[in-house]
């Protein structure tokens, strides 16, 4: 019997998960994890395309406050610069 494999989107291999303006980048089950959360964006024709997005770096520790989670923090003009980041600083902080 093949096993199923469930739909979730993925990056670079770490899972991508949205609820409303918020994107939370990497496993919960790992040390960190990146929130981006989208703070403006545009009309481009008909779609909504990002034009500020803050980007945390966060430990996933509960016993941790929420504010003292965050280790690098940092914003970004598009949605592409934010992942390009996002993707380095959970590569780097997961390696350690």
């Amino acid at each position: 019997m093949a096993s199923e494999k469930k739909n979730t989107l993925e990056y670079k291999g770490h899972p991508l998960r949205r609820k409303d303006n918020m994107i939370y980048f990497g496993s919960m089950a790992d040390k960190y994890i990146i929130l981006l959360q989208i703070l403006n964006t545009k009309k481009v024709k008909d779609l909504d395309v990002a034009t500020k997005v803050s980007v945390q770096l966060q430990l996933t520790d509960p016993d941790i406050k929420s504010r003292d989670r965050i280790v690098k923090k940092s914003e970004k003009d598009s949605l592409y610069a934010a992942m390009d980041v996002a993707s380095v600083w959970l590569e780097r902080a997961l390696a350690q």
